[in-house]
């Protein structure tokens, strides 16, 4: 629990009376804060140690020295580092005021890297080299997605919107030489990009992301550009991955003849998609092949938990890898020596880079975060929550519950939406929220709604639409009708967060539920579907109407206008946090800027913190922090206060 000096200085401060020698936490320059009261130093220092975890994720393999490329965070952001062997230190090769994605080319010769500016998501590309940058990509307001590299590592693919700032059209390059930049195919739609490079550099495949159950391949020539289609594009089949074998052959994932992505072989001139993996309910999630081609390892996503696989191409045996801890996988590559490099992040673990070894299953791992000093095993590990919706529905999510030996009997909780709408809440690492759970003895509950991504494209759709939007906002109500019947949760202490369409459910669950839910933290937050549709970046924004509904269309846009928040402020009882960043392209400052100024003139109360240097969500540790003690303070006003 908090001490009782911390518990005194808080009290003081929210409640305006703090005395002048009461030490405050200085406010990071970059953050505005209207309505939302100082930090005191004493809960800054208390909660200190939970602030200073973070991870390194896996981010390739170097060919040169067998080294491997990582991301973590040492300083406000993250960086690349080279970690030379297991457990070995971690050596930074990047040192720039924004976080970076690193690509190495197969032969380890060039880096590439992107970054953006405050979280605006124009991303530009660059070598990396000696610490320095060099651009590769036009700059300004053109976004530039890093797509693969050619098996020789002669050539790199990636989309652009270079030509028009919408139409994320598709590019090759070799690096090494940027005036080789060429333009291959001019497209129409801002979902278009390279998936893989054919041996031999001739052809690529392009995919077309229409909607999250609507994936378009194409065969791609990369002489003439021209584009033809791979199997019958009038079917509505999603694609995952793709990539070739050195044989030539295509791998990719699909859902077709399923509800969920197999992995399979696809004819580029035929279109026949050929399943290998097994026929379950759990997608296959993504994919790596062996240099050689005779293994690949396979990840599915089973109830939000992570199951690696390796496949042996020639015998169609597949080996599952016991010794992967539950939680979840990313970043898999080979090594042209073999070996697989994957990340892993586990309740009690946060992200690490790890190698495994295919023939002997042996799982090797090569960094070990920092965790603040703190005890990690000490962690609890959620359990699953599944209950039937309004309409019979299975719906599901994952509850984290403080030591009932440390806090027992019934406790707060805040229910904690994910954004998307195609997302889903997992089992991981909780970071900042540990303290919630083991310091404070607040449980909270991450739920999967309708239109999560994990449960098959049938569930994926069901609230497509603006006329189903609102169905997703009643599992919300299933929900809490098991949580406030739980024995070991408070039914008069429940609040609610959520961050992007999570926003918008937090919204929409504080005036559905407003008996329930003391206090509503919103996290860049869509407010009105209608102005958030006419004012998201434009290469987006025709693939956010095929989710939410078009707002061109009158009878569409009475119901997007029907079902936003901003119509109903009057309906708000609880208390508003709204965080917002001030370069968000996806869910722009006006969304935040209108429901805030609305929630005041009707009386209510509404905090309001937006990050001048940052995106869709805070992305710097020192906004981060000062979020978190942000959101402390609001926890206690709201919920903990009886």
């Amino acid at each position: 629990m908090i001490d009782r000096n911390v518990l005194t200085a808080l009290a003081l401060c929210l409640a305006g009376n703090a005395a002048p020698a009461l030490a405050e936490v200085a406010k990071p320059a970059a953050l505005t804060a209207d309505g939302v009261p100082a930090v005191p130093d004493a809960l800054a220092a208390a909660s200190r140690p939970y602030m200073e975890s973070r991870g390194a994720g896996f981010a390739g393999w170097n060919a040169a020295d067998r080294s491997m490329l990582i991301s973590t965070r040492f300083g406000n952001v993250s960086q690349l580092h080279r970690v030379a062997g297991p457990m070995m230190d971690r050596h930074q090769i990047s040192f720039e005021a924004e976080p970076l994605r690193g690509s190495l080319s197969p032969t380890g010769d060039v880096l590439l890297a992107a970054k953006d500016n405050g979280g605006d998501e124009f991303f530009q590309l660059y070598t990396l080299k000696n610490g320095r940058l060099t651009l590769l990509t036009a700059g300004g307001k053109s976004r530039n997605s890093l797509g693969p590299w050619s098996h020789d590592g002669k050539l790199v693919g990636f989309s652009s919107t270079e030509r028009n700032g919408t139409d994320n059209d598709l590019y090759v390059m070799d690096p090494r030489n940027p005036a080789s930049k060429r333009r291959v195919a001019e497209v129409k739609g801002g979902g278009w990009g390279i998936a893989a490079i054919a041996p031999g550099n001739r052809t690529a495949v392009a995919i077309e992301y229409r909607s999250i159950t609507d994936v378009k391949p194409y065969r791609l020539d990369l002489a003439s550009g021209k584009l033809d289609p791979i199997g019958d594009h009038s079917k509505t089949i999603a694609y995952g991955g793709a990539d070739f074998a050195r044989d030539g052959s295509l791998w990719v994932t699909s859902d077709e003849g399923s509800d969920v992505q197999r992995l399979g072989r696809l004819d580029p001139a035929t279109g026949r998609f050929t399943p290998v993996s097994p026929q379950t309910k759990w997608d296959v999630d993504s994919f790596a092949i062996a240099k050689d081609g005779r293994t690949i390892a396979f990840v599915t996503n089973e109830a939000g938990i992570d199951r690696l696989s390796l496949l042996d191409v020639a015998s169609g045996r597949i080996r599952r890898v016991g010794s992967i801890p539950a939680g979840t996988i990313g970043g898999l590559e080979f090594a042209p020596w073999g070996t697989l490099g994957l990340s892993l992040n586990s309740a009690k673990s946060p992200t690490d880079a790890y190698a495994l070894d295919p023939k002997s299953l042996k799982l090797t791992r090569w960094t070990q975060s920092e965790t603040g000093g703190l005890d990690p095993n000490v962690n609890v590990e959620p359990e699953l929550v599944e209950v039937k919706s309004f309409d019979g529905e299975p719906v599901s999510g994952f509850l984290y519950r403080p030591d009932a030996r440390k806090f027992p009997g019934k406790r707060p909780l805040i229910v904690n939406i994910h954004g998307g709408p195609e997302g889903q809440s997992r089992p991981g690492f909780m970071g900042r929220n540990n303290y919630l759970l083991n310091e404070q003895g607040i449980a909270i509950f991450f739920p999967n709604v309708r239109g999560s991504t994990g449960y098959g494209k049938r569930f994926v759709g069901l609230d497509n639409g603006a006329f189903k939007r609102e169905d997703s906002v009643k599992d919300i109500g299933a929900f809490l009708r098991t949580l406030k019947a739980d024995p070991g949760v408070d039914p008069a202490r429940l609040a609610v967060t959520g961050g992007s369409y999570g926003g918008y459910m937090c919204y929409a669950s504080a005036i559905a539920y407003p008996d329930a839910f003391k206090g509503a933290l919103c996290n860049v937050a869509i407010s009105n579907f209608v102005t958030f549709l006419e004012n998201t970046q434009s290469y987006r924004r025709d693939l956010r109407r095929v989710e939410y509904g078009d707002e061109r269309d009158p009878a569409q846009r009475a119901k997007l206008q029907d079902i936003s928040p901003l119509r109903r402020i009057s309906e708000i009882k609880a208390p508003l946090f709204v965080v917002q960043g001030a370069n968000d392209p996806r869910v722009p400052k006006s969304e935040a800027d209108q429901i805030v100024k609305a929630i005041r003139a009707n009386g209510g109360t509404a905090w309001y913190l937006v990050g001048e240097n940052e995106g869709h969500g805070f992305a710097k540790k020192e906004n981060q922090d000062y979020l978190f003690w942000n959101t402390l303070m609001f926890w206690d006003q709201t919920l903990l206060k009886k």
